[in-house]
């Protein structure tokens, strides 16, 4: 049996994650892979309350692993969890965020393809989240063209169901702690040719709480970006030329 890892960073969410933790929980429960498979929380040094409720959900949900690290990003984040999720022996890492944009009910078509691609990641063709959020998506899709050569139709969606054993080969190529590591896996994988699945999603508006991402800082992050995926580039380059 399949043994799926649900990877969900978490940052100052108490108002979301309860929600969020009932929604997913049943999925991670329908695909036990024989009781290995895990809910992975990653806490990025939350300052409110998220630890707590996560630990009370954890003494009665034994799926459930809060991890908690130091504040790095959501990037960093996630790749925290995925190391966690390979190391610990998943077949497939589902990534999704913990903000309550992101549907359950819409997991099965991607479980349903898992053995035809190595990932398969949702489009949000309708999306509710706002224009900040609209540009980001465009703005990477130019920046992906200009530093990888590719054409990505969602980079940075957070509802990816990816093969573990390719993750795990990839994610050497990504800096530790990267802000934009899906982002990279997603470059990578057009790069490299990796078969990737495109499936519409619902994305609905963040369900409470703030939202720690503004454009003054996503252009910072950017500016960054295109040193790193420059590099990263050259990296998959060289790979693909050895």
């Amino acid at each position: 049996m399949d043994c799926l890892y649900i990877v969900i960073p978490a940052y100052n969410e108490e108002e979301n994650i309860r929600r969020v933790l009932e929604d997913w929980y049943p999925v991670v429960e329908r695909h036990g892979g024989g009781g290995a498979s895990r809910m992975v929380v990653v806490d990025d040094g939350s300052r409110d309350g998220t630890r707590k409720i996560l630990d009370e959900f954890a003494a009665e949900h034994p799926l459930l692993v809060p991890l908690t690290k130091e504040n790095g990003g959501h990037g960093a984040a996630v790749l925290w969890g995925y190391r966690y999720a390979i190391q610990n022996g998943a077949d497939y890492v589902f990534q999704t965020d913990s903000d309550g944009q992101t549907l359950p009910e819409e997991f099965e078509p991607f479980w349903e393809r898992r053995k035809a691609y190595d990932m398969v990641i949702g489009s949000r063709v309708k999306r509710q989240d706002g224009f900040s959020r609209i540009f980001v998506t465009r703005a990477l899709r130019m920046v992906l063209r200009f530093c990888f050569q590719v054409r990505v139709e969602d980079a940075n969606t957070p509802y990816r169901l990816m093969r573990a054993d390719t993750l795990a080969e990839n994610l050497e190529l990504i800096p530790e702690d990267f802000s934009l590591s899906n982002v990279a896996v997603s470059a990578i994988y057009a790069k490299k040719g990796i078969p990737v699945k495109y499936l519409p999603i619902t994305f609905r508006p963040r369900q409470g709480g703030v939202n720690s991402i503004n454009i003054p800082k996503i252009l910072r992050i950017g500016r960054q970006a295109v040193k790193d995926f420059r590099q990263i580039n050259r990296k998959v380059t060289d790979e693909k030329h050895s």
